[in-house]
């Protein structure tokens, strides 16, 4: 795990990158990496998210700024601009039920092949995927999701890069640290290591590549 600051953590994702990002609705969403992706004028992006925030929130400013050419995500719904932008053929949008999103990225950390769920059965959800039935139950193949990048959002760090999120910011974020081939974590705090009982770690250092520091 490396100290890095946030401007150089930034220039390590290149255009045409994929980025797991955590959030929910922008929070736990790590805002400064946000705010420099943009900033660095990133583009080309692929971003796999629960969602895509709301205009000038989270992911929503890379949606404004058109940072963003393909989204995987479980709803767009609070983000006009990602609903215009996929409509006139601007943004490539993969609509993905959100429990079946965050164990597609969960098997994609756990390094499984895939998971098996019943939803979607009977829609357009379907279409194009495996069936495989088991006791007598239809189900879909849904595939693991992995990503270039993790931006992570954590309440606390410690020097070594162990983590603990607060509250419902320990959402996606837990999980899409271990799918991702490099993980950049931006924290409200960076605290002395002993600090973080072992008890309390949510995502262990051993996952964290970078973490920005505080300037």
């Amino acid at each position: 795990m490396q100290t890095i600051s946030l401007a150089d953590a930034v220039a390590l994702i290149p255009d045409g990158a994929s980025l797991m990002i955590g959030g929910f609705m922008a929070v736990g969403t790590p805002e400064p990496i946000i705010n420099e992706l943009v900033r660095q004028g990133r583009k080309n992006l692929t971003v796999i998210a629960n969602d895509s925030a709301a205009p000038g929130r989270g992911i929503g400013k890379l949606i404004t700024a058109r940072a963003v050419s393909r989204l995987i995500a479980s709803h767009i719904g609070l983000n006009p601009e990602t609903q215009q932008q996929m409509l006139a053929g601007e943004l490539e949008c993969e609509l993905v039920p959100q429990g079946t999103l965050i164990e597609r990225i969960r098997a994609g950390g756990a390094g499984l092949g895939g998971v098996l769920t019943p939803t979607g059965i009977g829609t357009s959800v379907e279409e194009g995927k495996r069936k495989i039935e088991v006791n007598g139950r239809e189900y879909l193949l849904e595939t693991p999701l992995r990503a270039d990048f993790a931006l992570v959002g954590a309440f606390l760090s410690d020097y070594l890069g162990n983590l603990q999120y607060a509250l419902t910011a320990r959402n996606y974020n837990p999980i899409v640290a271990m799918a991702a081939d490099t993980v950049i974590v931006n924290a409200e705090s960076i605290v002395p290591t002993g600090v973080i009982s072992p008890d309390h770690v949510m995502t262990p250092g051993v996952l964290v590549d970078y973490l920005i520091a505080h300037e």
